[in-house]
């Protein structure tokens, strides 16, 4: 995502994905994506933590993408359920994600569509046991699959739950 240049106005500036307000500092998509976290933080005090819930959620985001973004989002699905079967579906800021037993998001399909980016990403967080060294990627670009790179996302997948 491009980055508007910081300005004292009030006025907005345009940018690849959005209008990004000057005076709030985020985005249209980026205040969109906030605004989906907190719904989903309200559905999970209400006990919303449960598989059935958690991947109808899911699959209304994906069938929500292009086709592009989709195809991508169906096959990382279908390789996390196939190689973590206990990580548990969920939304993540808007996005398809997968959580450990205590909610934790473990690692999510950031479309390309979402922030009008380039390439789509598959992304890791704190809980996912991805540690190599003292330094190590917590994301991935991704403009298409192939056979190979779904074994390294399968690979990196069982990695991230240890």
């Amino acid at each position: 995502m491009t980055t508007a240049k910081k300005s004292t106005s009030t006025k907005s500036t345009s940018t690849k994905s959005a209008s990004r307000n000057t005076t709030s500092g985020f985005s249209a998509d980026e205040r969109a994506a906030m605004k989906e976290r907190a719904k989903e933080l309200r559905a999970e005090e209400k006990g919303a933590k449960n598989r059935v819930k958690g991947e109808a959620d899911l699959r209304a985001k994906i069938d929500e993408m292009p086709d592009t973004d989709r195809a991508l989002a169906e096959t990382i699905h279908r390789i996390v359920t196939e190689v973590a079967p206990d990580l548990l579906p969920k939304t993540w800021y808007g996005m398809p994600a997968w959580a450990n037993a205590d909610g934790k998001t473990v690692c999510f399909f950031k479309a390309s569509s979402k922030f009008g980016s380039r390439y789509s990403e598959l992304g890791f967080n704190e809980d996912a046991k991805i540690d190599d060294g003292t330094m190590w990627p917590t994301a991935y670009a991704i403009t298409a699959l192939d056979a190979e790179q779904e074994k390294f996302i399968a690979t990196l997948v069982r990695k991230a739950v240890g």
